[in-house]
């Protein structure tokens, strides 16, 4: 997904192949510091099992994104 196309959505979680691309990072590098070290992501990440989900809203202001 684009930065524009997460600001559009009305999804409640986004994914780590989502997002990867708007922060440069790989996806497998999202979900490893999300389950080792996520405090150092700088945003919000829920992992149960092998699933690792980021809320929109919270990582949109973290970009600097969000709308009010």
């Amino acid at each position: 997904m684009t930065l524009a196309e997460i600001k559009a959505s009305d999804k409640m979680w986004l994914t780590p192949d989502e997002i990867a691309p708007v922060i440069g990072a790989h996806a497998q590098s999202i979900r490893a510091a999300a389950r080792e070290k996520p405090e150092l992501l700088g945003f919000p990440v829920t992992v149960v099992g092998t699933r690792t989900r980021i809320p929109r809203k919270p990582f949109l202001q973290f970009l600097g994104e969000a709308d009010g």
